[in-house]
């Protein structure tokens, strides 16, 4: 049950990271989350876009995790999982030390939760 919790969590972490990226990118809420400028953020608001449409995929991902069959749950959680923790790693590295422990920590827990607490 502490794994599904977890991978809930990181679920709804990445649809909210869609809806920033895709939809509020160059929105008060977006430009603060970022701290980008209304001209930065128009700049680069189709690849913020893109960029939300992986976290998406993610999230969608680690949903299917929740409800497949048990056998086939811990290794989807376990591939998206370690997806979220190399791009968390990735971006902390080129473009903000906080993803690492807005991303990457967190699904490293929910990852190592997967294995100490298994929901099969």
């Amino acid at each position: 049950m502490i794994a599904k919790v977890l991978i809930a969590i990181i679920a709804l972490l990445h649809i909210y990271f869609l809806v920033l990226e895709m939809f509020l990118w160059d929105k008060p809420q977006g430009l603060k989350a970022f701290g980008n400028t209304p001209e930065k953020a128009q700049l680069t608001k189709v690849l913020a876009q893109n960029q939300g449409l992986y976290n998406g995929f993610l999230a969608a991902g680690l949903i299917w995790s929740l409800f497949a069959a048990p056998y086939f749950a811990v290794q989807l959680a376990t591939f998206f999982l370690l997806c979220v923790v190399i791009a968390g790693v990735y971006g902390a590295k080129t473009a903000s030390k906080k993803i690492l422990y807005i991303q990457a920590i967190p699904a490293l827990l929910a990852l190592i939760a997967v294995y100490i607490f298994p929901f099969y």
